[in-house]
């Protein structure tokens, strides 16, 4: 053990005052950064790698004019406090998502833009030429946004061959849509038109799920035993859409099958217990629902798909 002469210990002592009154020393006052987090999020699903990609988020007013439109605002309200959530402001989330099956890399939807699906793809250590397969779940913008890159005429995806109903395909087709018209338009020959059961890729099968638009399609994964559906906009919120399904949603184009569908979609994962992934979804966009009172309960993905690596 260490012992202290007399003259050390008196010198130690004189000094500790002097010490304990000298001022911290000054750092500069760090930056407020903003609210934030990592624009993708990865997980196992089999031998398949999936990723979800933040490619957008906004926040907005009055929701009521979007979710539950035929709710009274006492209900909306007292719905949106029981699942603290504010009723009269909300925040989007915009979530593509890319499946690795080992064989081919297939994205699905696009985003509003190809800046912010870029950058998503970038973070998650993707290049769009590595892209072998875009599939549109519907022709709404904020998915086929990113679909031709900045100069507004040139793929954003060089390499990759295209997928999307049919039913979808021929309705916007014949619809004054200048979306479809600069974005999906030029790619036709590259289109191939998927109907009900129809095949992305092995273990990817596309389902219809209209009501949202007139050919919307959601895709169901499988891999080593292990599921996965992409749900698209079948609903557009995890409390509004999910909790509340015949609540109307606007963008819904035919709004009584639009809920008809979401109570078998989201009927089947509840029954199931599989994992889903829902475009507007809070991000990572992932998790469960469990059936509950006239709707379903979203459950948010923990670590359990983290078991999968």
């Amino acid at each position: 053990m260490t012992r202290l002469s007399r003259r050390q210990a008196l010198f130690a002592g004189a000094t500790m005052p002097l010490a304990a009154a000298l001022p911290a020393p000054a750092f500069a006052k760090a930056e407020m950064q903003g609210a934030g987090f990592a624009p993708f999020h990865r997980f196992k699903l089999g031998a398949f790698e999936v990723t979800a990609l933040l490619v957008g988020s906004r926040a907005g007013d009055k929701p009521q004019e979007t979710f539950g439109t035929n709710a009274s605002p006492e209900d909306f309200a007292a719905l949106s406090a029981a699942n603290f959530i504010p009723a009269d402001r909300t925040q989007n989330f915009f979530t593509p998502t890319l499946v690795n099956t080992g064989a081919e890399l297939v994205l699905f939807d696009t985003g509003l833009a190809a800046e912010g699906t870029l950058a998503a793809l970038s973070a998650a250590g993707i290049a769009p030429d590595q892209v072998d397969a875009v599939v549109l779940t519907h022709m709404h913008g904020d998915h086929i946004g990113g679909l031709m890159g900045a100069d507004g005429t040139t793929p954003t995806f060089a390499n990759a061959r295209y997928l999307t109903g049919g039913t979808e395909h021929s309705y916007w087709s014949g619809a004054a849509n200048e979306g479809f018209d600069k974005n999906v338009k030029p790619l036709n020959e590259k289109i191939t038109f998927l109907d009900d059961g129809g095949s992305v890729a092995s273990g990817i099968t596309g389902m219809n799920a209209f009501g949202h638009s007139p050919g919307h399609m959601v895709y169901h994964i499988e891999s080593d035993g292990q599921r996965l559906m992409l749900t698209a906009d079948t609903a557009n919120h995890y409390v509004w859409s999910l909790q509340k399904p015949d609540w109307e949603v606007r963008f819904d184009a035919d709004k009584p099958t639009a809920a008809a569908v979401r109570k078998q979609i989201f009927g089947m994962i509840a029954a199931d217990r599989i994992p889903f992934i829902g475009y507007h979804m809070p991000f990572p966009a992932l998790g469960y629902v469990e059936a509950k009172d006239d709707g379903f309960r979203f459950v948010p993905a923990s670590y359990q798909l983290m078991l999968n690596g």
